[in-house]
């Protein structure tokens, strides 16, 4: 396998650290606010990879963290009635509840940055010991990373240090170099004692790069195989992420991977602009399984544009998959190749996804399968149908979109649903009695009605079998 390094800056063959042990550290939201689109597909990109490196044979170790305590967090809940970590909390739960929706799989593990306080004051501890950071000399318990020390600043973005932007992370008035940036941010007045905690350099709060560092290796160790993330946190997050870590003495990651941006009609989201799209918004526009698969269509180092009529075009393509499916299950029940065949994807889809995880390339693998399956079924092929419906299963599970697995099915159970399978099953009953007399005049009109309804009729060998148009 493939994996475009984002500090390489090239594509390099993917090696795990240990054969068949695979270590990821994603950077998971600031829980400051609702979820918008751009988490949504970055968290769906590292899901795809997790589920392609675990097909092929890896144990998967998936760490995602929450940063539940940052300045936005504390700004957002200033004048309101609630504490900023109850704010905190509610927007992870919304976080949550669409990846699960997303179908989204479950970290191994997804740390606070609130308990992991140690761990940070601890390479902060180490950083000043070896030089590579101070505390601010006013007195204000701010400490700074010291960039003028660390010769390979600006190593992963491939940036000189002079031409970098100013950090703007605490009050410059305390640093040596504009450029340095907060490890640890003393507390100030009118902030909450709850959002401080004691430290060698006196009461506190972490600084935001510093968090991501600690948690990768409390969970991964001081070196694992992939951090990835959006391709908005390469400057300045990931880049001091990396500063830090090797400075303090770790070898930390050893690949950066980095997912593309969505846009909105061409534009790039932003509040000034109002073009947000929020993620409860986006899964009521379609059904979940359709909002992933439109997400996770691209490749994932493109930018993404979320535009009319994407969904539509997302749902068009999952029904091609769903109706295959569907058609195959029940041209194949009753015979012997009825629950026959390995679930193995094919060579072509391996070696797309193997290709830097190259999501439209497999996609149009699993498009060309389906289409042979379908003429298979003309032709009643039924061997070659059964081969084609294994693949497609095995493809689309791999991809998340598996419309038969269980956390895509639809609850039948509910009484509206009830009552219309009763109706329509009562209506197509009087159609074939209808056409068993005969009386062709009265079975094409309820064949129309039905029609009329958006509901699609196909007559089969074992009977008509209906479905929503």
């Amino acid at each position: 396998m493939r994996l475009y390094d984002s500090k390489a800056q090239a594509l390099r063959d993917f090696t795990p650290l240990v054969p068949g042990k695979v270590g990821i550290y994603v950077c998971g939201p600031t829980v400051q606010s609702s979820p918008h689109i751009g988490h949504l597909r970055s968290a769906l990109v590292y899901d795809q990879l997790r589920r392609w490196l675990a097909y092929r044979g890896n144990d998967v170790t998936f760490i995602r963290n929450v940063t539940d305590i940052d300045d936005k967090i504390l700004v957002n809940a200033q004048g309101s009635n609630e504490q900023w970590w109850a704010l905190a909390y509610r927007y992870e739960l919304e976080f949550t509840a669409g990846y699960q929706r997303l179908g989204i799989l479950a970290p191994t593990y997804e740390p606070r940055a609130t308990a992991s306080i140690q761990q940070m004051q601890e390479i902060v501890a180490r950083l000043i010991d070896r030089g590579h950071a101070y505390p601010a000399a006013d007195g204000s318990g701010d400490v700074y990373f010291d960039t003028r020390s660390w010769s390979d600043y600006g190593m992963l973005t491939r940036q000189n240090p002079d031409n970098m932007e100013a950090a703007e992370d605490a009050d410059p008035r305390g640093k040596r170099d504009p450029r340095d940036f907060a490890l640890w941010k003393g507390h100030k007045e009118g902030e909450p004692e709850s959002a401080s905690w004691p430290s060698s350099w006196g009461a506190g709060r972490p600084g935001w790069h510093v968090e991501c560092s600690a948690m990768a290796s409390r969970y991964l160790g001081s070196q694992f195989d992939i951090h990835g993330g959006g391709l908005d946190l390469r400057f300045p997050h990931h880049e001091n992420e990396l500063a830090q870590s090797a400075a303090a003495g770790d070898d930390f990651a050893g690949y950066w991977v980095h997912n593309g941006l969505v846009n909105v009609n061409g534009q790039k989201m932003s509040k000034s602009l109002g073009n947000s799209v929020y993620a409860a918004e986006l899964l009521a526009q379609a059904r979940p399984i359709v909002v992933r698969y439109y997400l996770g269509s691209a490749h994932y180092r493109s930018t993404v544009d979320f535009h009319d009529g994407a969904l539509t075009e997302a749902e068009a393509a999952l029904e091609r998959v769903e109706s295959f499916l569907d058609r195959a299950d029940r041209r194949l029940s009753g015979t012997r190749f009825a629950g026959v065949g390995v679930e193995r994807v094919p060579e072509e889809f391996a070696a797309a996804m193997d290709d830097d995880l190259a999501i439209p390339q497999a996609l149009a693998v699993l498009h060309d399968t389906v289409r042979s399956g379908n003429a298979a079924l003309d032709a009643e092929d039924l061997h070659a149908a059964t081969t084609a419906r294994s693949e497609v299963l095995a493809m689309s599970e791999v991809l998340g979109i598996n419309p038969l697995s269980p956390e895509w099915a639809v609850a039948t159970d509910e009484p509206a649903m009830v009552a219309l399978s009763a109706l329509v099953e009562r209506l197509l009953q009087d159609r074939e009695t209808a056409r068993a007399s005969r009386d062709y005049a009265s079975a094409d009109r309820i064949r129309q009605e039905l029609v009329a309804a958006g509901i699609t009729i196909e007559d089969t060998p074992t009977g008509a079998h209906w479905s929503f148009d």
